[in-house]
């Protein structure tokens, strides 16, 4: 075996992949206010009033919208979180983590 043989092992790194990443969805329901739906994505995604309001609008319209997209932990625990606001509430509001295509 040659130096350049050796060396080469030597700075090989293995190749590391990214995290899969999750997308939550907000759900729509018949029965949960919009303010309400608005003041969740305030409180667990930190968005804006206006951000907030285009979100549920679209799962208005649509059925489900995308909220954010990040680490699967991170999306779960989100995704609960705010589900779990809705409950307290007495609303059926669901947010749902799954993997992104």
């Amino acid at each position: 075996m040659s130096d350049n043989d050796v060396a080469a092992k030597r700075l090989t790194k293995p190749k590391l992949e990214r995290p899969k990443l999750y997308k939550v969805l907000l759900v729509n329901d018949d029965f949960t206010p919009r303010e309400f739906v608005v003041m969740v994505l305030k409180a667990v995604f930190r968005m804006g009033e206006e951000a907030g309001y285009r979100v549920m609008m679209t799962a208005h319209k649509l059925g489900t919208s995308v909220v954010v997209v990040c680490a699967k932990d991170v999306a779960e625990t989100k995704a609960k979180e705010a589900t779990d606001l809705g409950k307290e509430a007495g609303f059926p509001l669901l947010f749902t983590a799954e993997p992104e295509e």
